[in-house]
């Protein structure tokens, strides 16, 4: 697992391509990263399922309730059938967007 600061963003990447231990990991350490946006980047793990993507509901869950936002960066699934309180991009690039247009539509009271 990386750590990785930006400003009001952690990036955590999964270097070992293990998901469930990943996630695992994430979870048990979220007190430390609760107050920032985070990016969880999966995209080494090459057998990415839509279940392992959905086995992060309860972290999201956890995350936003404090009015933080939480992106999945994988490249090998199909985007459209993930559920629509789970946000998956291909990159950390667009993950960074995402988390910029939320930052956005918090300061305006959306």
């Amino acid at each position: 697992m990386k750590v990785e600061h930006k400003g009001h963003t952690t990036i955590i990447k999964d270097t070992k391509g293990q998901t469930a231990d990943f996630l695992m990991k994430v979870t048990h350490e979220h007190n430390t990263f609760k107050n920032d946006n985070l990016i969880l980047d999966v995209s080494y793990d090459k057998n990415l399922s839509l279940e392992d993507v959905k086995s992060f509901s309860e972290l999201i869950k956890l995350h936003t309730i404090e009015k933080k936002s939480i992106v999945i960066v994988a490249q090998s699934i199909n985007f459209n059938s993930v559920p629509n309180n789970i946000i998956v991009v291909p990159t950390i690039l667009e993950a960074h967007d995402i988390i910029e247009m939320e930052e956005i539509e918090r300061d305006l009271g959306f």
